[in-house]
């Protein structure tokens, strides 16, 4: 938050510098009101800029004043971020407690390392969106306290390489993996494609930002993970009006197992119950759409 703080201040173009009459604004109806979300600010410059995603300069402010730590995070009321001061969300003994960089790097990637179990540097620094060279550091500190454990895996590259591994001390591997799921393109075995592609040879782009000619597999495509391997993807569609989940796409992955399709099935079935929906569509489209079909 200081990084960002400091780079607006060296920068004369900076939002916040030409805007700066907003942001104290924004802090003084905050203190006054209470957290709120964006859209319950009333100013003549909380009109949205674009479609969807175009933010006001309320936003715009709010977001700025978010990455310095100025305002934090009160939740979120569905998609919309709600905005506090942070003596209005934090306990007492967190406000005013100072964390020096190289330790703030050092616990993230304590942590990105403990639920890698074992990655790189650029896994672990992907986690919490860390530079490289902090990173590093941070991996030669914790590897001379014996908390990270260098290591070769085959295919990955060796020490000294973008590929060399590191392997946290507490990590185990488990004796079997049992789950079944649709994976959000956001959960973390998929987050970093190429971490998922070092892992599970598996290719992976959402496609809602391609071009409808230039799509694979389809448009809202998510991956399907059964017990340790990724063995397909669907692309999913919740019909609310019509209460059906559709499958607009179903593939499989080359070795997928025999009983992919009967597996899915049983995920897709609880999916469309906890979205509250009573049936579910196949269209004929993907090398697994037949199988799965038959299956539902």
């Amino acid at each position: 938050m200081q990084q960002y703080r400091d780079l607006s201040a060296r920068s004369p173009d900076a939002w916040s510098a030409g805007n700066k009459p907003l942001l104290d604004w924004l802090l003084a109806e905050l203190a006054e009101k209470g957290p709120l979300p964006a859209s319950a600010i009333e100013h003549d410059a909380n009109r949205r800029s674009g479609p969807w995603w175009g933010w006001s300069d309320v936003k715009t402010g709010l977001e700025v004043l978010f990455r310095w730590g100025d305002v934090v995070s009160a939740g979120r009321s569905r998609f919309e971020r709600v905005y506090g001061l942070p003596e209005q969300i934090f306990p007492a003994e967190l406000l005013g407690r100072r964390v020096e960089p190289a330790d703030a790097h050092r616990e993230l990637v304590r942590r990105a390392a403990r639920a890698h179990g074992i990655g790189t540097a650029n896994d672990f620094a992907d986690y919490f969106r860390l530079k490289s060279a902090p990173t590093l550091a941070a991996i030669r500190d914790l590897t001379d306290a014996g908390e990270l454990l260098p290591v070769e895996v085959p295919g990955w590259g060796p020490a000294g390489s973008p590929g060399a591994a590191w392997l946290h001390r507490d990590a185990r591997l488990p004796r079997s993996v049992d789950a079944d799921a649709v994976l959000s393109p956001f959960d973390p075995v998929v987050w970093n494609r190429g971490r998922a592609q070092r892992l599970f040879g598996f290719h992976y782009r959402i496609e809602i930002y391609t071009p409808q000619p230039k799509r694979v597999f389809g448009y809202y495509v998510l991956p399907v993970l059964l017990g340790d391997t990724i063995v397909g993807r669907v692309d999913l569609k919740n019909d609310r009006q019509a209460g059906v989940l559709r499958v607009q796409a179903a593939w499989s992955e080359p070795g997928a197992p025999r009983d992919t399709a009967e597996r899915l099935a049983g995920v897709l079935r609880e999916t469309a119950a906890w979205q509250g929906l009573g049936a579910i569509d196949v269209r004929p489209r993907g090398t697994l759409a037949a199988a799965l079909a038959a299956e539902l």
